[in-house]
């Protein structure tokens, strides 16, 4: 990464929406579109945000399949901070198949407690409970336990 994209990434980290976009805002190159769209998730403009998601996804490159599976992922959570429950949920298990063939535990339960949101969102409460029973979340962060 270069050095915008990683003062951008540190200034999301810290809640600084607008310091991010200061740094990547005129770029179109698909970690700017990444970082961009969090951004504007994090300001909440959750339509711009899922557009430039889908477009950074679209950006990434054949062998940059974890990329484009967080930027899917990023898309599902705003998605579903938005009520839009009408997202196509195969992206997702896409996703969170690639996070889990890469070893990547903790995107991979992130997108399966998206996942299981959704399910208790539609008011599949059995089945977002049996999905929830099948996790392993013995070593999971507490950040993730705290927003499941």
């Amino acid at each position: 990464m270069d050095s915008l994209i990683t003062a951008a990434a540190r200034a999301l980290q810290a809640g600084d929406p607008l310091g991010a976009l200061k740094r990547i805002a005129l770029r179109d190159d698909a970690p700017a579109l990444a970082l961009r769209g969090i951004a504007m998730a994090q300001l909440g403009e959750l339509a711009k945000a899922r557009v430039l998601l889908r477009r950074a996804a679209r950006s990434f490159g054949p062998r940059e399949r974890v990329e484009r599976a967080r930027c899917v992922t990023a898309e599902a959570e705003v998605a579903l901070a938005s009520r839009d429950l009408r997202w196509p949920t195969h992206a997702l298990e896409e996703a969170r198949s690639t996070f889990g063939a890469l070893g990547d535990r903790d995107n991979e339960l992130h997108a399966a407690l998206l996942q299981i949101r959704r399910l208790l969102l539609i008011g599949r409460v059995t089945e977002a409970g049996g999905a929830l029973d099948k996790l392993d979340l013995r070593a999971a962060p507490a950040m993730l336990m705290a927003r499941g």
